[in-house]
Order: structure tokens, then sequence, then C-alpha cells
């Protein structure tokens, strides 16, 4: 009999242990898609004051470029319209390679390339997250590949860190600042991509939307053109809250209301690995 009622506490106490894994494991994917990832800065239709928060991550913004014309996906559980039919590896193998579960490579501006870099608990996470998102039916226009996709991989990021590697924070800076895909909006765009050896950070790149254009700046340690010359506190009031240091408003896509959630550890992180960006004038 007692060694039935041990039998029953250890089952009770493993049963306890998983479920608190698996909330543990929804939190952090929490933190990441709603904050630094910033997914649904594309994934969420927008309106005149932002994101529609009732139709969250169920398709959003649309591209019609050179190399495509795409609008980002449904990334909600409905089954008809959404990845409700994808697996756990399905969604890991499109956050790692960029390719969905029929092999076909999603289009660029999809970040994928920013995500070579990202912990595997870290991409179980998000996959763990996105199972809590209600599905909502919604159909987005298919694809449209007018030439072979590619992977715009960060120098550094080409493959995943260990925990061990945070320790350092401007490696782990780095980290955070890589699967925020900074570099993919404040880095310019060459003949071959971007110019991540050449001019990483230097800014430049336009953005056209409801809110007009905007343009991404030199976030280098540049004290003339980039952020050289900021304080911490202006560079983290700036992500966080899209103030700049003359006091003015940054324009979307800039996602400081989902980098608002960054914890201060993080954000000293970030901030400590941008003093390490080489200045470009």
């Amino acid at each position: 009999m007692f060694r039935l009622f041990m039998t029953s506490v250890a089952a009770v106490a493993i049963t306890v242990s998983v479920a608190r894994a698996d909330s543990d494991l929804v939190k952090r994917g929490d933190y990441l898609v709603n904050g630094i990832l910033a997914c649904g800065n594309c994934h969420t239709p927008k309106g005149p004051n932002g994101d529609v928060v009732e139709k969250s991550f169920s398709g959003g913004g649309s591209w019609d470029e050179p190399p495509f014309k795409v609008s980002a996906a449904n990334i909600t559980q409905d089954k008809e319209t959404g990845i409700g039919n994808w697996t756990d590896a399905d969604i890991k193998k499109l956050m790692r390679t960029g390719e969905t579960p029929k092999g076909v490579h999603i289009a660029m501006v999809m970040p994928t390339g920013f995500y070579h870099i990202m912990t595997e608990h870290d991409l179980d996470a998000v996959a763990a997250y996105l199972r809590t998102i209600a599905p909502i039916h919604n159909e987005v226009p298919d694809p449209i590949y007018k030439m072979p996709q590619v992977e715009n991989v960060l120098p550094g990021g080409e493959k995943p860190f260990t925990e061990s590697m945070m320790t350092d924070s401007a490696k782990k800076g780095f980290y955070l600042a890589t699967i925020a895909h900074c570099m993919a909006c404040h880095t310019p765009v060459g003949p071959r991509g971007r110019e991540f050896t050449t001019k990483l950070g230097a800014g430049g790149s336009e953005f056209r939307g409801p809110w007009g254009v905007s343009v991404s700046r030199n976030i280098t340690q540049s004290k003339t053109n980039g952020i050289g010359g900021w304080t911490d506190a202006e560079i983290k009031r700036a992500i966080t809250q899209g103030i700049s240091r003359d006091g003015s408003r940054l324009k979307p896509p800039m996602g400081f209301h989902y980098y608002a959630t960054i914890t201060p550890d993080d954000l000293d992180a970030v901030v400590a690995y941008l003093r390490t960006v080489t200045a470009q004038d």
C-alpha cells in the first residue's frame, strides 16, 4: 500500500513538473513572439491605429518587389488557412531553414536567415507559443516567386547559439539583436543582398506604408551619422519607446511597441552589442 502511495505521489510530481516546464516554455515563447521577434509586425493586419488586435497573426503585410509578390502568412492555428496542421518540426524547420513542409523556400522578406542562430530551447518555445494562438480563418493570396529565394545570414549567426554563450553580455546582445533581425532593416542592400561585411548597420533603407516613407537610421558607433554619441538611456528609449535622441517620434516599421517588453537585462545586452558595431559614416 505504501509503495502504491509513493508511486502515485511520484507520478503526480512528474506530471506537475512537466506541466510547469510546458508553461515556462510557452511563457518564453510569448516573450519572444510578442516581444523581441516582433512577429506581429508583419503577421498582424494593420489599421489606422496600428495592429488590428482581434485579427492578430492572421496575415498582415504584403510586398510586391522584383524577387517576389507575397503576403505575410496566417500563423494562427486555423487548419485551413493557418498552420494548424503543421507539426512542431515543420515550424522549427521553417524558422531554421526558410523551407515550408512542402520544401518550398519562402520569400526572403521573412528573415529566416536571422533565425539560424536560435537556440533549440527558443525554437521549442516559439513553437509551443504558436500552438496557443486561437485559430482565425483568413486566407491570404498565394505567393508568387519571381526568382529563387535565398537566405541572408548575418556573419556570426550561421549556427545555433548555446545557453552557455549567453554569459557574455555583448554576445547575448548579438544573439538578441540577430533574432530581432535589426540588421535586416538597418543594413543597406547592394547587388548581392544586404551588405553585412562592408556596411553593417549603416541604415538608409526606405520603408513605405500608411505612415508614409521612413528611412532606417545608421545604428553604428559613428558619432556623426550613427548612435556613437548617444547615451545608453537614449538608445534604450529609441528601442522601447520610439523616441529619437532629439525627441522626435520614430515611424513604423520600427517595432518599438513590441520591444517595450524586453527585460532590462536583455536591453542592456542589446546596447552592449550595439557598442561593438563598427562606425560607418
